[in-house]
C-alpha cells in the first residue's frame, strides 16, 4: 500500500483499500467520535478531535464521494466539539442516526416518551450509586458514566441490572460502553445509519472507524456490505478497555492518534494517485 498506510490484514480489506484508492469518488468514509477520532476523558463536554485528524478530514472531504461521522452524541453537538463546521459536506450522523447534521441543517424527529420516563426516574434509581457516577443527558438518550467513581468498572456491573430493567420498562435499548451505560430509543444504531448513508449516498466502497461496543454493528454492516457483492474496510481504534472490536477489524491502529495518522496517509494516497 501507499506512504505510511497501515496494511489490511484480511484479502477484503485489502480489495477495498485498493478500490478507495482508485475510485475515491464512489467510496463513503466514516467514523466514531469518542475514542476514535478523539480521545476518551472524563468530561465529555472537554472532549476534542486528536490533532491532525481534523485537516485530515478536510482533505478527503474533498477527495471521497462522501465523509462522515457516526456518534452517540447529539450531532450539534459533535459539530460544535470537533469543530466541523468548516468541513465542505461533511454528514453527521448523531444519536447512532437518530439525527442528522448536514451543510448547517440539523435535522430529527422527536423523541419517543420513554426517554422522558426514564430521566424521571433516574434520580431515584442512582441515589445510592457510589460518589461520582453522573448522568449526561442528550436530549434523546440518557447516558449514566461511571469514569469519576473510585471504582468504575465495578459500579458500572453493579448498575447494569437495575438500568437494563429501566430500559425495559420505558421501551427504550441499553448500550453499554466505555464505563458508561447509555439508555436510547430503540431502532437506531450506527450500522443501520451505515447502511442507509451508504446506499443513499450509492457508495462502492465503504470504510469505517470505531473503538467501542458500540460501534460492533457497524462493523456488522460493512460485513454485510461485503456480502452484498461490494467492498468494505473496518478500522478499530484499539484500547485496552475495549478488545472485541480488534479481533474483528481489518486494520487495528493505536487510539485516535492512529486513527488520525491512517485519514491523513489516506488522504495523501489518493492525492498522489
Amino acid at each position: 500500500m501507499s506512504g505510511g498506510l497501515p496494511v489490511p490484514r484480511t484479502r477484503e480489506g485489502l480489495a477495498a483499500l485498493a478500490e478507495i484508492l482508485r475510485h475515491p469518488g464512489s467510496a463513503l468514509i466514516a467514523s466514531d467520535f469518542d475514542g476514535t477520532l478523539a480521545p476518551i476523558v472524563s468530561d465529555p463536554r472537554a472532549a476534542r478531535p486528536y490533532p491532525g485528524a481534523v485537516a485530515a478530514l478536510q482533505r478527503l472531504s474533498k477527495l471521497a464521494g462522501t465523509v462522515a461521522v457516526i456518534t452517540g452524541r447529539p450531532a450539534a453537538r459533535a459539530v460544535e466539539l470537533g469543530g466541523f463546521d468548516d468541513i465542505p459536506g461533511l454528514i453527521v450522523l448523531g444519536h447512532y442516526g437518530w439525527e442528522r447534521w448536514e451543510n448547517g441543517l440539523l435535522t430529527s424527529p422527536p423523541s419517543p416518551p420513554g426517554v422522558a420516563a426514564a430521566r424521571g426516574r433516574l434520580p431515584e434509581l442512582l441515589a445510592g450509586a457510589p460518589e461520582g457516577t453522573w448522568v449526561e443527558d442528550k436530549g434523546h438518550a440518557l447516558a449514566v458514566h461511571t469514569r469519576r467513581t473510585a471504582d468504575p468498572a465495578g459500579t458500572l456491573e453493579r448498575l447494569a441490572g437495575p438500568l437494563a430493567e429501566l430500559a425495559a420498562t420505558t421501551g427504550l435499548m441499553c448500550e453499554p460502553g466505555r464505563m458508561v451505560i447509555e439508555l436510547r430509543p430503540p431502532g437506531t444504531d450506527k450500522g443501520s445509519a451505515l447502511s442507509a448513508l451508504a446506499a443513499e449516498r450509492n457508495a462502492k466502497t465503504v470504510l469505517f472507524a470505531g473503538d467501542d461496543v458500540g460501534d460492533l454493528p457497524a462493523f456488522a454492516a460493512v460485513r454485510a456490505w461485503r456480502e452484498s457483492g461490494h467492498l468494505g474496510l473496518t478500522v478499530c481504534s484499539e484500547s485496552e478497555e475495549v478488545t472485541e472490536l480488534a479481533a474483528q477489524a481489518d486494520i487495528a491502529v493505536e487510539g485516535p492518534a492512529g486513527v488520525s495518522g491512517l485519514l491523513s496517509s489516506l488522504a495523501d494516497a489518493i492525492s498522489a494517485t
